[in-house]
């Protein structure tokens, strides 16, 4: 099960703000494509599962890893009062092997993946050769070593605008979110509670 703290900030300005005054706590920068696939029933959306290819980079460096692909299977997604519970399955594999399935979603059943074996098993997909790609977004990740937690100040681009966003992974997340909230309202960055996934929001078609 992974617990988040997820809060929406409002404006492009607060954005801004709010990573001008994490940058002495900046590790690193990650570009991500997320890239979700369902049958064209969408038979796992109906059962509240998210079936996700994540390519990621580093920022561009000298000595920046290799770029890298992870699958993961999400399922029973809860979203309230700015914490997310959901069960996270994922696995690392090959990145170009990651990108042929993206063309042709097929390609999936070749993987050899666990927890593509689970998507088969648990939802009835004997393979994936039915399977289409949905799209997807891109996001821009900011990871700070912040205060004892780990703050993931996110701007996701979508085929129709920009969305920012906070992400906390924690296992305290009523105080962690306590805390951040302060930090947000005393520095003035307007911010809310987040009431909708990334996932859900490109499903949308529109900005929460």
């Amino acid at each position: 099960m992974e617990v988040e703290v997820k809060l929406l900030l409002l404006t492009a300005a607060a954005h801004l703000r709010l990573t001008t005054l994490l940058t002495p706590f900046h590790l690193k920068t990650l570009h991500q494509r997320n890239i979700f696939f369902d049958t064209p029933k969408n038979d796992l959306s109906l059962r509240r599962a998210v079936l996700r290819l994540r390519f990621l980079q580093n920022s561009a460096a000298v000595s920046a890893p290799p770029p890298r692909c992870i699958v993961s299977l999400k399922a029973k997604p809860t979203l309230a009062n700015g914490i997310s519970r959901v069960e996270e399955d994922e696995e690392e594999i090959d990145y170009g092997v990651g990108k042929e399935c993206v063309d042709s979603p097929d390609k999936l059943s070749a993987v050899g993946s666990r927890v593509l074996k689970r998507v088969q098993e648990e939802y009835g997909c004997k393979d994936f050769l039915g399977f289409v790609c949905l799209g997807g977004f891109e996001n821009v990740r900011n990871v700070y070593e912040w205060r004892g937690v780990k703050l993931e100040v996110d701007e996701t681009k979508y085929a129709f605008g920009k969305c920012f966003e906070i992400e906390c992974e924690t296992e305290e997340p009523e105080r962690v979110k306590t805390m951040i909230e302060e930090f947000l309202t005393e520095n003035k960055i307007e911010f809310s509670n987040s009431d909708m996934t990334k996932f859900a929001v490109f499903r949308s078609g529109k900005l929460p």
